[in-house]
């Protein structure tokens, strides 16, 4: 069986999704083993409230909460971490002093993701969409391997869909991203079909 874990990302929520995510997001939770989850949150959302409700699934549930792109804010309301820019990292590991974890995402460049690395990233992330587009599988699987075989910072993977998740747990991500077709459909079964490629 692969070591590989899940790793969640949430839609980008307003207060308005809040009460129908909410159960689902529970669910979605309780049909894996889900390490991480990133959360992303709609412009001028209620935070604390989405956060709060979140924050309480997830370590319900022994997953971390990860807050998109404002380090600040997520030191003030308690989540488990931030995923930033690489541009950002430095400061969010400084601050947090190893408190929280920082992931860096949006690494267009194998030179982005060694700078993340050595600003003290606790994980990077290779193959999410920029602009709404993903790059093809073979490229994050290309990246995955090089960073994978040569640097010791743990690696999500971002699958696209269903399928991508197999091999990309075998080309050495650590963690695999379940993209938005985790939440097209029923995200507890999607879930679980992820669990069982993972074996």
């Amino acid at each position: 069986m692969s070591d590989t874990r899940l790793y969640l990302i949430t839609p980008a929520l307003s207060d308005a999704d809040l009460a129908a995510f909410a159960p689902r997001f529970e669910a979605a939770l309780a049909a894996g083993d889900i390490a991480s989850v990133l959360l992303r949150l709609e412009t001028g959302a209620d935070a604390r409230r989405i956060v709060t409700t979140l924050l309480e699934i997830a370590a319900a549930h022994d997953s971390a909460l990860l807050l998109e792109d404002d380090a600040r804010l997520a030191a003030r309301l308690g989540a488990d971490g931030v995923h930033l820019a690489v541009a950002d990292v430095a400061d969010a590991v400084a601050s947090f002093k190893g408190e929280r974890i920082v992931g860096a995402g949006r690494l267009r460049l194998r030179d982005d993701a060694m700078a993340a690395g050595e600003a003290g990233a606790d994980y990077v992330l290779f193959g999410e969409p920029i602009h709404g587009v993903a790059p093809p599988l073979e490229a994050t699987l290309e990246r995955l391997e090089w960073w994978a075989e040569i640097f010791q910072t743990p690696c999500v993977a971002y699958a696209a869909q269903a399928a991508d998740v197999a091999p990309l747990a075998a080309a050495g991500a650590d963690f695999v991203a379940l993209g938005e077709f985790l939440w097209d459909a029923d995200a507890a079964e999607a879930v679980g079909a992820a669990m069982r490629a993972l074996k």
